[in-house]
């Protein structure tokens, strides 16, 4: 018997044949996304930027900002853009994985024959905004481990795949700690990039009430679709990166280690653990976009060095001395950018 549990299995199964994409529409591409999304948020070039790096990559973005900055405002129009599925989950201590990637249900057909179906979950949608997600438990938490890293989830031993391209955006308010649940490294690893959500400047202020108090608003236009951007995603990885340039991201990575022989002292007194290898591969690809973006074929050492610190951040394990004394990672980061010589 045919049941709704067999055909949204063969509807996930599904993928719409990805078209192709050069080096001058991916530009152009990205370019359209920045000018609609910047329709309705003023300012946050270098915040919608890294947002575009990190989906281009194929990868998820921690966001970290106060409230009120319009977080959820700008994933929601960045979904509008490219014409993508959009889900948001509001993470609160009470919030349940099954609230998350969806739970089996009892149904019953036409003949009154029940059945077993599956229910999915929020997580079902191409960007998904965790909202505020150091408020769950690490058990809700760790429901998002499986999707953001394998595209798929796992409900009563039945595995369903997402749809492409899938995008996690967390937020996480750096101000009010109490009553949350600080992510493990192990789930912080498995962020892109951290991206840290800056205060508007007067003039941006004046602009945001202007266009939020008045009687008319601009809407964005669709710039793209899902199937282009799963489009771009290949053809970033395609771009070639020179050997000694691979060398360079290495170097950077490893000088992040308190026990390497590369380390800045600022690394070695402040340091418990440094980035993984999964902080490399960011700052590659990131770099590989950057470089489509700008037109060029090829990786060159700004393009790696414009991404360490969203790739880097939040992989830096800081000791007990580096907390005590307020030490940031992004402070380390540039004395290791300093350290660590260009190679030709």
């Amino acid at each position: 018997m045919d049941t709704p549990y067999t055909e949204y299995d063969r509807h996930a199964a599904t993928r719409p044949t990805e078209p192709a994409v050069d080096v001058d529409e991916f530009r152009e591409i990205v370019t359209d996304i920045e000018r609609e999304v910047g329709k309705v948020i003023v300012g946050q070039q270098e915040l919608v930027r890294q947002l575009l790096l990190t989906l281009l990559g194929g990868g998820n973005a921690l966001l970290e900002g106060a409230p009120g900055l319009g977080k959820t405002l700008l994933v929601n129009t960045l979904a509008d853009v490219i014409h993508c599925s959009f889900s948001r989950i509001q993470f609160t201590p009470d919030l349940m994985p099954a609230d998350i990637v969806g739970t089996t249900v009892i149904a019953a057909d036409e003949r009154n024959q029940r059945y077993f179906r599956f229910e999915p979950g929020p997580i079902f949608a191409n960007i998904v905004l965790a909202d505020e997600i150091n408020r769950a438990t690490p058990k809700t938490q760790s429901a998002l481990l499986e999707a953001m890293q394998e595209r798929r989830v796992t409900v009563a031993r039945s595995t369903y795949e997402l749809d492409r391209p899938f995008f996690v955006l967390a937020t996480q308010n750096p101000l009010e700690m109490e009553g949350t649940y600080p992510l493990p490294e192990a789930q912080l690893d498995r962020f892109f990039f951290q991206i840290q959500v800056e205060f508007p400047t007067h003039d941006e202020l004046v602009e945001i009430a202007n266009r939020t108090t008045g009687a008319e608003s601009d809407s964005p236009a669709v710039v793209t679709s899902g199937a282009k951007i799963g489009a771009m995603q290949k053809l970033a990885r395609q771009v070639p990166i020179a050997q000694h340039l691979t060398a360079y991201a290495v170097n950077l990575l490893e000088a992040t280690h308190p026990h390497n022989g590369g380390a800045p002292e600022l690394v070695r007194r402040y340091v418990r653990y440094g980035a993984s290898p999964r902080g490399m591969q960011a700052m590659i690809l990131a770099a590989k976009i950057l470089a489509l973006i700008d037109g060029r074929h090829n990786v060159d050492y700004p393009d790696l060095q414009a991404v360490l610190l969203p790739a880097l951040r939040h992989r830096l394990i800081l000791n007990f001395e580096g907390q005590a004394e307020g030490v940031s990672a992004d402070g380390i980061l540039q004395q290791v950018l300093k350290h660590v010589k260009l190679r030709q």
